[in-house]
């Protein structure tokens, strides 16, 4: 988890005990006080739920982008795989038309 993840978090946590001890503390009857800590809480909830809901599509973000990185840079190590292959290809093609020649010349003179 990130750092700015980390810190939204314990703001969040400070935000709903800070709150849940005021209400404790402030003079109310008990039916008032257990609605409010209830109302308190269902805030918390829903900020909660909206904040694992932006790091969720910060990490989708992430993970897709990363991921069409990852493909690009496969595709050009194929790409140049491919292309080196080639090389080597025709570089051995030459070498075998060569040792053919030589070999001939050999059957020739024996």
């Amino acid at each position: 988890m990130s750092n700015s993840s980390n810190t939204v978090v314990g703001l969040l946590a400070g935000t709903v005990i800070g709150a849940t001890l005021g209400i404790l503390f402030a003079p109310a009857k008990g039916k008032k006080t257990r609605k409010r800590i209830s109302d308190e809480a269902l805030a918390a909830k829903e900020k909660l739920v909206e904040t694992a809901s932006d790091l969720t599509e910060k990490v989708s973000s992430t993970v897709s982008t990363k991921k069409e990185t990852l493909d690009e840079q496969i595709e050009e190590v194929v790409s140049n795989v491919s292309h080196k292959a080639e090389d080597v290809i025709s570089t051995l093609e030459k070498k075998l038309k060569e040792l053919k020649e030589q070999n001939k010349k050999l059957q020739k003179s024996a």
